[in-house]
């Protein structure tokens, strides 16, 4: 330990050891220590050099570092010491500032130690996987220095940093996770670290989107205040800008989860805008390009054309036409605004008709386009500003015909409104100013208002200009011709070239008004075949185009300029290859790439602002072919001219062909709506049909039905009146019936009798039972006896009813067998009758009461349930109570099992009695006829 405290404390006496000695010995420790404190200590004290000396650390003490990490993971210190020391080795930042003077090779040979180790540390993939699995540590020791390694790791080798993690399993979720640390350091370091790890890679971008990143994203930027929050806002922003920006996928993934009405709220400023603070306007100028981003040019038409009318439709547009025209806002984010604005109108007419319609907070309101205007021809506003808002005025033209119509309107005679400032006007101002920028503005804006519409490059030739007083109006074309050949600056002719290129361009009404005036031609033949400096030829370019479009969009309506005679001048005056050079000095122009990349007007100085993007695509079109027109001969014009004439009448002839195709396409699709019409109704007919054939056939079977009923009828009255066998109004069948039916109710009331006695029986013993055990139940038992009784009586009644009836059907039988013999008379017909049918009226009486006998019994079962169980209960409390009559019980027991035995016998032996046909009276029997007698006798003692 005296070791260490010579390292990290005071000096000892003697010469002291080098630094590279001092971490020599300290990496041996590291290697050879046994314990975990000297080991720590040792780590400790490499961590406080590494910075001083960063060479001699990395060089000799990273492998014992990493070696920490994979042995020592169960304690947290160690590990945020090793962890801290390979991020000073491998971290370039340097805290403390350096002086000017410093040489810039120091921090230059710092940057390249930096990538050296980054490059020795991940040689193996497993050091990137094993920081990655310390990153799940909770312990704010581990967790940090961890994020902060891997960031700088991945600032000095990203590409290579990005491919380990990204086959790493679940390594962006685990670097996702820190989003959601609840500590604003490692969050916040988080984003950075976020950040390096998606730039350039989509696949990584792609991962981390689907990670919900967009929404904790948004989450953290709406907690810490939107735009009036701090760095972490900032960095959030600029990680969505690494995972939006061209990147499709994600873009669409930004818009279907309805992220964009989430930014909203961002926008949202209020009327005092004095005092904004740099950090403010850093997000909200990051805010503003995320908007940019998802609305890009660059974009998918689709793409863009949706996520302009999800804007549309929450409310951000609306939003940021605001912060438009509210006062206040600094200079850059109004700037930075109107581009965004620019960009989502740009070719969706919805944006663009409101745009139209939004006013300015001016008294009298004037629209918005007239006072951005106003800031573009004012020489005295911001370059970067009036750049916005040509790119803004641009946007609001593109593919906007309705637009373009409106503001050529602006021009004509017949709508000028001396009392307002309208948009023509102040570009017909800006047009002939003395301020070149604003010429060239002015020019280009008004060739947007003419791109691709043919009718408003023929209204804007009736526009007329007072020059001064006394003199007639000059037609505006002619003014811009006069100004050209005036020689004023190279800036103010490009743009006026720019404006008749695209003025004169597929217009041969605008190309004969301009040939119509005898200078032109002569000007331009003059311009082009000068040998001028570097500054101007790219003006006898544009010259030579406007040139070439006369010829190619000629219709040979002036004698002096036809199409031949112009290519004769050009031979004579200029010479075919010399004009064809020129020509190409468009195209060769630096500044003439560098327009056609993107359609937003961005130039470092205004000097540098000569080609406008659009026009650069008209120059790409129109330059092969008006070198072809120029060597073509006149043979060849009329050869091709026939052809034209040929391939029109062709044309005509496929187009009258085509329209009688789509007569027949309507035809047959007209029929084949009918016969699908047709087969509807034909199926819904079959339909009917089926159903009414059906009905035919129910209406049919029941006819059948009440035809055999009839027959039956007639078939009975015939032979009631016609058959002399019957006798007394009974067929031998129903007879027969009759029999049957008294047979099979007596057997069921002898059913009835033999269920009875069980029951009896099983009563009385029980009813014994309970008098002898529990005088509790003795009312329910009596309650069931008389019941038993009254069934008894009912029972006894019947079997008197049934004997009777017995009785008169044998007189009936009698009479039926003297009847076959001879016919009885009429009135003794009409009595029988009358007794058969009392006799009927009896048995259906008996067998009504026979099934009211049967619920009694399912009754009398139910009560003797309930009883049964009554009795179980109180044999239950007799076994707890009566021990001391057991003996008896068993004496009682035995008795009654020889008197069940004798019942038996007794019941057997009657049974086989009245098997042998011996009449056996019951003792019920015998007890009532008992019974009888005494009642008898006591009659006659009274008589």
């Amino acid at each position: 330990m005296n070791f260490f405290r010579g390292v990290m404390g005071g000096q000892a006496a003697g010469p002291q050891p080098s630094g590279a000695e001092t971490i020599q010995k300290l990496c041996d420790r590291v290697a050879s220590s046994t314990l975990l404190e000297d080991r720590r200590d040792a780590v400790r004290a490499l961590k406080s050099l590494s910075k001083k000396y960063r060479m001699e650390v990395g060089t000799q003490a990273m492998d014992h570092l990493i070696n920490i990490l994979l042995t020592d993971r169960s304690d947290s210190e160690i590990l945020g010491y090793a962890l801290d020391t390979l991020y000073n080795i491998i971290c370039n930042d340097e805290e403390e500032e350096q002086d000017e003077s410093e040489d810039e090779n120091a921090q230059k040979q710092a940057d390249d130690l930096g990538a050296q180790f980054t490059e020795t540390f991940i040689q193996d993939p497993e050091h990137i996987t094993l920081l990655l699995t310390l990153l799940e540590e909770f312990d704010f020791h581990v967790r940090w220095p961890g994020v902060k390694l891997l960031t700088a790791l991945l600032k000095n080798q990203g590409v290579q940093v990005q491919g380990i993690i990204l086959v790493s399993p679940m390594g962006v979720s685990r670097l996702m996770d820190l989003l959601a640390d609840s500590r604003e350091v490692i969050r916040n370091d988080g984003l950075l670290l976020l950040q390096q790890l998606t730039k350039g890679n989509a696949a990584i971008q792609k991962i981390v989107a689907f990670e919900n990143a967009f929404e904790r994203l948004l989450d953290i930027i709406t907690e810490e205040g939107s735009s009036d929050g701090g760095i972490v806002v900032e960095d959030c922003l600029l990680l969505l800008l690494n995972l939006l920006k061209n990147n499709s996928s994600n873009q669409n993934f930004f818009k279907e989860g309805s992220y964009i009405q989430r930014m909203k709220p961002w926008f949202e400023v209020g009327d005092d805008n004095s005092g904004w603070s740099a950090q403010k306007v850093t997000n909200l100028h990051l805010m503003l390009q995320l908007v940019r981003v998802m609305v890009s040019p660059v974009n998918s038409p689709g793409a863009t054309a949706s996520c302009q009318k999800s804007m549309f439709q929450c409310g951000l547009l609306q939003q940021l036409c605001t912060i438009l025209m509210a006062t206040g806002v600094p200079a850059d984010i109004l700037t930075e605004t109107i581009n965004t604005v620019s960009e989502v109108i740009r070719g969706s007419q919805v944006n663009q008709d409101y745009f139209a319609s939004v006013n300015a907070p001016s008294n009298p309101p004037r629209p918005a386009i007239v006072v951005l205007l106003m800031s573009m021809v004012n020489e005295r506003q911001p370059f970067v500003l009036r750049c916005a808002v040509l790119y803004c005025f641009q946007c609001f033209l593109y593919k906007n015909q309705k637009g373009q119509g409106e503001i050529v309107a602006t021009l004509l005679p017949s709508t000028i409104d001396a009392n307002s400032i309208s948009a023509g006007q102040l570009l017909c101002g800006g047009l002939f100013s003395a301020d070149s920028l604003s010429n060239w503005c002015a020019a280009v804006a008004l060739a947007h208002a003419l791109q691709d519409n043919l009718t408003q490059k023929e209204q804007l030739l009736r526009v007329q200009l007072a020059t001064s007083l006394g003199k007639p109006p000059v037609s505006l074309l002619q003014q811009c011709t006069n100004i050209l050949s005036q020689g004023s600056k190279v800036q103010t002719r490009v743009g006026l070239l720019m404006l008749l290129c695209t003025w004169i361009s597929n217009c041969p009404i605008a190309v004969t008004h301009f040939l119509h005036n005898q200078d032109n031609v002569p000007f331009l033949t003059a311009q082009i075949s000068e040998n001028l400096g570097e500054d101007e030829r790219l003006v006898q370019g544009l010259c030579a185009l406007l040139l070439g479009i006369c010829i190619y969009y000629n219709d040979n309506s002036l004698e002096n300029y036809t199409k031949e005679k112009l290519k004769q001048l050009i031979e004579k005056r200029i010479g075919k290859e010399n004009f064809v050079e020129k020509l190409g000095f468009i195209t060769k122009h630096e500044l003439y790439s560098r327009a056609a990349l993107k359609p937003q007007p961005v130039f470092p100085s205004p000097e540098q602002m000569l080609f406008d993007h659009e026009f650069t695509k008209l120059v790409k079109e129109l330059e092969g072919v008006i070198t072809k027109a120029v060597h073509k001969s006149s043979e060849e014009e009329k050869k091709e001219e026939e052809v034209k004439k040929t391939l029109e009448q062709h044309d005509n002839i496929v187009t009258q062909y085509k329209e009688l195709i789509r007569e027949q396409d309507a035809q047959i699709q007209e029929l084949k709506e009918q016969v699908a019409s047709m087969t509807t109704q034909n199926e819904q007919m079959q339909t009917t049909i089926t159903q009414q054939l059906s009905q035919i056939q129910q209406h049919k079977d029941q006819y059948n039905i009440l035809k055999l009923k009839l027959g039956k009828e007639n078939q009975s009255l015939s032979n009631n009146q016609g058959d002399s066998s019957q006798v007394n109004g009974l067929q031998t069948e129903e007879l027969s019936q009759l029999r049957e039916e008294m047979e099979e109710l007596r057997k069921q009331h002898t059913l009835l009798l033999t269920q009875l006695g069980e029951k009896d029986a099983l009563i009385n013993n029980l009813s014994a039972a309970q008098t002898a055990e529990a005088p509790t139940g003795g009312s329910d038992d009596k309650e069931l006896l008389k019941e038993l009784e009254a069934l008894k009586s009912q029972v006894q009644s019947q079997l008197s009813e049934i004997s009777q009836l017995k009785t008169e059907k044998q007189e009936l039988l009698k009479r039926v067998k003297a009847g076959s013999s001879a016919a009885e008379p009429t009135s003794d017909n009409s009595v029988d009758v009358t007794k058969v049918a009392d006799l009927e009226s009896r048995l259906a009486a008996q067998t009504s009461e026979m099934e009211r006998l049967k619920e009694s019994r399912v009754e009398l079962e139910q009560q003797l349930a309930s009883a049964t169980s009554t009795v179980a209960i109180l044999q239950t409390e007799k076994a707890k109570l009566q021990t001391e009559v057991q003996e008896s019980k068993k004496e009682q027991d035995d008795l009654l099992m020889l008197l069940a035995d004798q019942d038996q016998k007794i019941h057997s032996l009657k049974q086989r009695l009245k098997d042998l046909g011996e009449t056996v009276e019951d003792e019920d029997d015998i007890d009532a006829r008992d019974q009888t007698d005494d009642d008898e006798d006591e009659d006659e003692d009274e008589d």
